[in-house]
């Protein structure tokens, strides 16, 4: 049974140190659709309110960007938040 312990013990510090041996992945913090989410730079510019005639009713549509957080190197993320809202057509 001691055997069997000190094996385990030494087995988690091997790959405990293997671990911390390899090389880190570099993030990549770049988003394929920047309609939905950028990093780094000002606060982008939101949009006025846009209204969609669906037929029997309309569709406000409003989208404004929010600061969603830091990347580890201090770039802010900003994402779009968007607000759809039915009202009757005038």
């Amino acid at each position: 049974m001691k055997k069997i312990c000190t094996f385990v013990i030494y087995t988690a510090i091997a790959v405990s140190l293997a671990g911390c041996g390899m090389a880190t992945m570099k993030p990549n913090y770049s988003s394929t659709n920047t309609d939905l989410m950028r990093i780094g730079g000002d606060k982008p510019g939101d949009k006025e309110p846009e209204i969609i005639n669906m037929g029997s009713y309309c569709l406000q549509v409003t989208e404004k960007w929010k600061a969603d957080g830091k990347t580890p190197d201090g770039q802010t993320i900003w994402s779009k938040d968007s607000l759809r809202r039915a009202n009757p057509c005038r």
